[in-house]
């Protein structure tokens, strides 16, 4: 696939063939500044639209179209809307209205009126923005001038969380067996999901896995382990006595690998539950897995597997990681509020501080052999959790921002991956909030996406976001989740 976000600029005949020209020209212009932006999709400009007919076609075109991910529309002179409408009705695509214009200061001694005829988008895009409102088309709107990093930026996140919702569309998850027994939040409809998402999730037994595991040959064992050693801090005893244990989490990672290539999946679960003759629990497999851009959720959590697909397709490229995490358990004091995050294995090493080490331990669950792991702490900065509940007539994603921060103290005796935050706007906030809400336990932990990109992907998936961020008190996010119930169950068709 090759990213491609389309640029449509609109105008009318009124203005004659000349002034046509110089639109197009300048439209040019406008899309190689956002393309020097560094951009993470092709910006591919079409003709000047003055009619309804073209207008229309481009957006079906745009819908069949695979490569593209979303449409950019900016009114450079003044488009009369009613030629919009046929269009917009049709788009499927995510919509993003550019109001900007090709100046970015005035030339106030030399203004005349060909120059206001010829820049007149602020007439134009408050005609456009209208017909939008009126036909109720889910769409951003981002004002300033392209010269603008700010503005750019903005566009670059909508873009991300554009590519997020393709992908998310195409999406095809396994279920290694079902999910945990009597969990409430990781049940979900895989029916809405596919109508809502467009991902398909089905279930497969975990022993249809096992035969490709087990028919993994050596030399492809071989590899991966020259591998580990070279990637990671590899502890002696699985160079030693433990290697059988390194070589079996390898074939666990080749066998799983295949199994997810040759039926065209993105996403996947397990449960320590339903390990059929397995005889580790996928813990080093998963986390690389993960590395590679695969969603993944532990005891059969598929809204989760899903949520971290789309997340690291919406964060490829950035240099910075997502994963699979659970709040754990809290730090109220002495100092500062915070949270440990962790799994029993799977945490993916995008988001490590430094080089992991592969280890094995024991596992109290699951009834089998050690599996083995990486152990590592999460770097440091900014980031967002944010987990997906199935309320019974919609999907609710819930997320916060937070800080990861180094832990208080070295951690020797827990011998998993972990991280460690400060929730905004503090942890009982947080805490309140999210359980207010009914947020799930598993979540996605992301540094390479920020909350406005995770908004404009709930706005583009028409699913509800509830964000928990530094200016949330507990009683405004309750009333929020309450107008939420009041609108949605009002909104929704008969």
């Amino acid at each position: 696939m090759n990213p491609q976000i389309w640029f449509l600029t609109g105008s009318q005949h009124l203005y004659g063939p000349e002034t046509l020209t110089q639109v197009a020209d300048q439209s040019a212009e406008i899309q190689r500044t956002l393309a020097a932006g560094g951009l993470s999709a092709e910006i591919v400009g079409k003709p000047v639209l003055t009619d309804a007919r073209a207008i229309k076609q481009v957006m079906l075109e745009a819908n069949a179209d695979d490569d593209c991910i979303g449409v950019i529309a900016w009114m450079h002179t003044f488009s009369p809307a009613k030629m919009w409408i046929g269009g917009l009705d049709a788009l499927r695509k995510p919509l993003l209205h550019l109001h900007t214009q090709h100046n970015a200061s005035l030339p106030w001694s030399t203004i005349d009126m060909d120059f206001m005829n010829l820049n007149q988008a602020a007439h134009g895009d408050r005609e456009f923005g209208f017909i939008q409102a009126r036909l109720g088309v889910p769409r951003k709107v981002v004002a300033g001038h392209v010269s603008d990093p700010s503005v750019v930026r903005r566009i670059g996140g909508w873009a991300r969380a554009a590519t997020g919702l393709q992908h998310l569309r195409g999406l095809r998850l396994a279920r290694f067996g079902d999910n945990m027994r009597d969990v409430a939040v990781t049940e979900g409809d895989k029916v809405e999901a596919e109508l809502r998402f467009g991902v398909s999730v089905n279930t497969y037994g975990v022993n249809d896995l096992v035969k490709v595991v087990d028919d993994i040959p050596d030399a492809e064992i071989d590899k991966l382990v020259a591998e580990y050693r070279d990637l990671y801090e590899v502890d002696a005893s699985l160079l030693g006595e433990r290697h059988e244990s390194l070589r079996y989490a390898a074939r666990i990672e080749a066998g799983l690998r295949q199994f997810l290539t040759d039926g065209g999946f993105g996403a996947f679960t397990t449960n320590f539950e339903d390990l059929g003759g397995l005889r580790q629990l996928p813990g080093l497999a998963v986390q690389r897995l993960m590395a590679d851009g695969y969603g993944f959720g532990g005891e059969g959590d598929w809204k989760t597997s899903v949520l971290v697909a789309t997340v690291k397709a919406m964060g490829a490229g950035t240099g910075r990681g997502t994963s699979f995490m659970e709040d754990y358990t809290y730090h109220f004091g002495p100092g500062e509020p915070k949270i440990l995050g962790a799994h029993m294995l799977e945490v993916c090493p995008s988001i490590a501080s430094a080089k992991p080490r592969a280890e094995i331990h024991p596992l109290g669950i699951g009834g089998r052999e050690d599996p083995v792991r990486l152990v590592f702490d999460a770097a440091d900065g900014p980031a967002v959790v944010m987990g997906m509940a199935d309320m019974g007539d919609r999907f609710r994603l819930v997320a916060n921002e937070i800080e990861v921060i180094p832990p208080d103290e070295p951690l020797p005796n827990l011998p998993v991956a972990r991280a460690v935050w400060k929730p905004l706007p503090s942890l009982s906030t947080s805490a309140e909030c999210w359980i207010t809400a009914g947020g799930p336990h598993h979540t996605v932990l992301t540094q390479a996406v920020g909350a406005e990109t995770l908004r404009d992907f709930a706005d583009m998936a028409q699913t509800e976001l509830l964000m928990i961020d530094e200016r949330t008190t507990t009683a405004d996010f309750s009333d929020r989740v309450r107008w939420n119930q009041a609108y949605h169950r009002l909104a929704r068709p008969l």
